[in-house]
């Protein structure tokens, strides 16, 4: 049976920089997390456009329309996608990345 006399007591000191160091590495990450939060937008599903990324090819095209070359308007529109199929660990998983962006600058 020991006796409660004998307990060595741990050095806690060398640790109290690491954690601190922690603490204020995690305070800013909440910190962070809470600014953006409350600063972005909660975003929005839009089946057009879920739809014209669906019909975008494989590959990267960029273009200026004809139609869209008025004076004093000047756009660019560009689309990207890539479609693979990867096996992980016995599994399958098919990968889908689309944009679509639109750069305009109109003379005021």
């Amino acid at each position: 049976m020991s006796n409660p006399e004998d307990a060595v007591p741990l050095p806690l000191a060398p640790l109290l920089p690491l954690a601190l160091r922690l603490g204020a590495f995690a305070l800013a990450g909440y910190a962070a997390r809470r600014l953006v939060a409350g600063r972005s937008h909660p975003g929005r599903t839009d089946q057009r456009m879920e739809d014209a990324l669906d019909d975008v090819g494989e590959g990267v095209t960029v273009h200026r329309p004809a139609d869209r070359n008025e004076t004093g308007l000047a756009q660019t529109n560009s689309t990207a996608r890539l479609r693979r199929t990867v096996q992980i660990a016995g599994h399958r998983y098919e990968v889908d990345a689309a944009i679509a962006t639109r750069f305009r600058i109109r003379k005021g």
